[in-house]
């Protein structure tokens, strides 16, 4: 008996020195086929069962329990249904909506952002999560693309929507505003409304029609057309997002720290939609700060946090103290941390279980790394793979378009080297595309990848595996790069620059920047004749018209732009020499927020910035 004892410990130890992370690739799989089964089973389920009855459920099982925190407030599951209702009666009475209608929401992180989506979904309606940093035409356009007849807009967020007032009152948009007065002919106020209506239950048979397939949100993201899409969220997808959490180990008991943005779908989708689908507490706050992460994590006793990779260098920048380690904090949920920065947040923080992933606000597919391994975003598994087919295929970075074979299928890269993600699209994987623009949702499918017939997405991303078919993601490709979390489109921001007086021409791209994630935007530009470089005036041109994160931190000036035989414009070069005054003879500018101006890039200024003295 012994022996078997022993060669059966030997068995297994060579098992697991074969195969280091098999206890960890079992763990994922039972949880990837846990919620395939729950998404099966709600799926099924006749009436349609959508987040909003599973938060109802929460309500009736639990509803005494923490369901927000924000600030010194704390709403229970039942107080926030009730405040939801008032919402939703005071919509249906003076929004006049009707199921199936879109209101575009206007709103920073407040509880109020989370009731009126559960307000709006109790009536059957969609919501347009609009970004509130946005002004001027990209707002207008974002509002319009969504076919939003309804506009809910933050107090402090008045001044933006005046701005497009005009526009919005032509199409006969009605707008509201969370104050009890307004003065603003063209906009009512709604939060007096809210408090004298009723907070009895809306009845269910107000949302009867809704199915999987409709709308439960939209959800904006950069593209290659200049201005963002409106990604479509149906209600399949959003419990697609909600699971995502449960696949990554949170539980009913846990509390979740949001700090990210909730026009994201990060934070809306994945952070409170997986808080609704567990059942688990939100604590709120209206934004990331460094310096009150974990005061706030401490006081709210917070077990779940979410991260962009900037967020997380900036935690690991702020000054050490002694209570750096006493927190409840066992698991980070996000995506973008460097290798470097992940191994000091450790090492500074504790042993926080940190789940890197990858995933696209519109794709069909999502890795998560759930065996740690830093640097990563997933691992290649047999289980996943499966279920939600995908391939790295190879792709021309001159054409922008995959590699095809002489049978014109697509080909896929060896291990280690670099690939397009594409994934197929299938009935368990849909791609929903974009609202009202039907041409851009064709764009990102591809046809005949690897058969007559098939049809995938395009990511748009590449990645490499490595020998041991862990996936790191390489860089993105077209005209969009990421800055403070957050995804530019180089054709929105070129056409913002040549609205200004001066500026002829506009090559957008993004450069990478010693201790910083992403690329920061730098602009090439040519001047109109007979115009000069008006540094105060295109500060103030783009402070106007583009978010903090959009704005150009670098201007090169150049006689001529460089152009492919079809007249596209060459970035490559462009990138490869970045902002350095060092072998760039072109005159260069950066952007100096602390004088409102661009001022000329010297190499001490250049050596301050690689320094981190001067910050972008």
């Amino acid at each position: 008996m012994f022996w078997y004892i022993v060669s059966a410990i030997l068995v297994l130890f060579a098992i697991r020195l074969r195969f280091p992370y098999i206890i960890k690739e079992i763990k994922y799989a039972g949880l990837i086929a846990r919620a395939t089964y729950r998404t099966t089973k709600y799926l099924k389920a006749r009436p349609v069962y959508t987040l909003i009855d599973r938060f109802l459920d929460s309500v009736r099982k639990n509803p005494n329990k923490t369901f927000i925190r924000f600030q010194d407030e704390t709403y229970s599951y039942a107080q926030s249904d009730k405040q939801s209702n008032k919402i939703a009666r005071s919509l249906l009475k003076h929004a006049d909506l009707h199921e199936g209608d879109t209101v575009a929401l206007l709103l920073g992180n407040e509880p109020m952002f989370l009731w009126i989506w559960l307000a709006l979904a109790k009536i059957g309606c969609s919501a347009a999560l609009l970004n509130h940093n946005i002004r001027s035409k990209s707002l207008l356009h974002c509002f319009t693309c969504c076919g939003a007849n309804v506009l809910i807009a933050g107090a402090e967020l008045q001044d933006a929507v005046v701005e497009v007032l005009p526009a919005l009152r032509e199409q006969g948009i009605s707008v509201y505003t969370l104050t009890d007065h307004v003065t603003t002919e063209g906009m009512v106020s709604l939060t007096d409304k809210i408090a004298q209506a009723s907070d009895e239950p809306i009845p269910a048979d107000l949302r009867a029609n809704i199915t999987f397939a409709s709308p439960a949100a939209y959800i904006y993201t950069s593209g290659t057309t200049g201005l963002p899409k409106a990604a479509v969220i149906t209600q399949r997808r959003l419990w697609a997002m909600s699971f995502f959490f449960s696949v990554c180990g949170v539980k009913s008991d846990d509390v979740l720290y949001i700090c990210l943005p909730l026009y994201h779908s990060a934070a809306f989708a994945a952070g409170f939609g997986g808080a609704v689908e567990r059942g688990a507490t939100v604590v709120l706050r209206s934004k990331f700060s460094s310096s009150q992460f974990w005061d706030d994590c401490r006081k709210y006793n917070v077990t779940v946090i979410q991260y962009i990779g900037e967020t997380m260098r900036y935690l690991c920048n702020t000054p050490k103290h002694v209570s750096d380690q006493v927190h409840n904090v066992r698991m980070a949920i996000g995506n973008g941390i460097r290798p470097d920065v992940w191994k000091t947040f450790i090492s500074r923080f504790g042993n926080v279980d940190l789940k890197e992933f990858y995933g696209s606000t519109e794709g069909t597919l999502g890795f998560l790394n759930y065996a740690g391994k830093i640097g990563a975003v997933g691992r290649v598994n047999f289980f996943h793979k499966e279920i939600y087919p995908y391939a790295f295929v190879k792709f021309d970075q001159e054409k922008e378009e995959p590699v095809r074979n002489a049978d014109g299928f697509c080909i896929e890269v060896a291990r280690g080297e670099t690939g397009l993600l594409v994934s197929k699209i299938t009935q368990k994987a849909q791609f929903a595309g974009y609202a009202r623009d039907p041409e851009q949702t064709e764009k990102k499918k591809l046809y005949d990848v690897f058969e007559k017939g098939d049809v995938y997405f395009n990511s748009g991303d590449l990645f490499r595996t490595d020998r041991e078919d862990f996936i790191y993601f390489q860089d993105r490709v077209g005209d969009t790069f990421r800055w403070k979390g957050e995804n530019v489109s180089t054709n929105e921001v070129s056409d913002i620059l040549t609205m200004a007086t001066s500026i002829e021409e506009a090559n957008v791209y993004g450069v990478t920047v010693s201790g910083y994630e992403g690329r920061t935007g730098m602009a090439t530009i040519t001047l109109k004749k007979d115009h000069q470089f008006e540094p105060d005036a295109i500060c103030s041109h783009v402070t106007t018209y583009l978010p903090s994160y959009a704005r150009p931190r670098f201007i090169r000036i150049q006689d001529s732009l460089a152009v492919t035989c079809t007249f596209k414009q060459l970035k490559g070069k462009l990138v490869e020499e970045g902002f350095n005054p060092a072998v760039i003879s072109d005159p260069l500018f950066v952007l100096d927020e602390t004088v409102k101006s661009y001022r000329p890039l010297t190499r001490d200024t250049y050596q301050s910035i690689l320094d981190g003295h001067f910050r972008l």
